[in-house]
């Protein structure tokens, strides 16, 4: 089963461990509400590109995820490892790790991760320890919590629903629509791709001009506002993103494209990989 607030403590409370293996945000905060919730130790780890990290969050001994990071980073800021990337050999390495530290916990041996964070980084084959220590100011573990229940986390971590083409926002241009316009004066709508170069390179919408979300702000004054734009990304959730940016820069001829890329090929262009 998915899980999601409405079923992780009565999912999770018939466990003694959590190992936490996703790479999304939302999933992170859920896991880590739940386990302190319910007093369950959350074997954690993480991967990105060619470095990975991983503890043990057991806030009944030590902190908790939200000691270590408060606030999740602004949506669209960090890709998944379907939209980033990760070396094939790292989620190996970094699960071992986990699993190590579950059998660990199970057995009652051995030092356990509770408040230590290993960095590790392939490229360079070497790891890094970082003490952690417990927040007393933290919202669910620390001294006087404010989080007593789940919520939601997607709306917590800044998240849209993936919307469907009923429920398109006055701000987003579905791929069908997109496609006839692109049919009738393609040449007067630019399209601004925010991906990264190694997306971009897998698949992009023809003529579409990349200009990655980390080069958006430094390449702003490179756009003319007097043109219709439409902002592209892999799901939607970094274009609308790039477009509430060029909105505040003075943009108004400008949508992002509904369900990004993927719903372009799905949609429109059946022969375009998908990732």
């Amino acid at each position: 089963a998915r899980l999601s607030s409405e079923n992780a403590m009565e999912i999770i409370k018939n466990y003694d461990i959590v190992v936490d293996g996703t790479d999304n945000f939302p999933t992170r905060y859920l896991v880590n509400d739940a386990c302190v919730l319910l007093k369950k130790p959350n074997v954690y780890g993480s991967i990105f590109r060619f470095e990975g990290q991983a503890s043990v969050f057991d806030a009944q001994k030590g902190p908790c995820y939200r000691c270590l990071y408060p606030e999740p980073p602004p949506p669209g800021l960090v890709p998944s490892c379907a939209e980033g990337g990760v070396l094939g050999i790292l989620p190996g390495i970094i699960g071992v790790m986990q699993a190590t530290e579950t059998v660990k916990l199970i057995l009652g041996s051995g030092e356990p991760l509770i408040g230590r964070l290993v960095l590790f980084n392939a490229l360079k084959m070497k790891f890094r320890e970082l003490k952690l220590r417990k927040n007393p100011e933290c919202p669910l573990c620390g001294e006087n919590p404010t989080i007593t229940e789940l919520i939601d986390y997607n709306e917590f971590c800044g998240i849209q629903p993936k919307a469907t083409s009923e429920g398109k926002q006055d701000w987003e241009i579905a791929p069908q629509e997109l496609k006839k316009l692109l049919d009738q004066n393609g040449e007067k709508i630019k399209l601004i791709d925010v991906r990264e170069p190694h997306e971009f390179e897998i698949c992009h919408i023809p003529d579409s001009q990349l200009m990655p979300m980390s080069e958006l702000l430094n390449r702003v004054k490179d756009l003319d506002s007097s043109e219709e734009m439409v902002v592209i990304c892999h799901h939607g959730q970094r274009s609308a993103n790039a477009l509430e940016f060029l909105k505040s820069a003075g943009f108004q001829k400008i949508k992002s494209l509904q369900g990004g890329v993927d719903a372009w090929a799905e949609e429109i262009d059946s022969s375009m990989p998908r990732y």
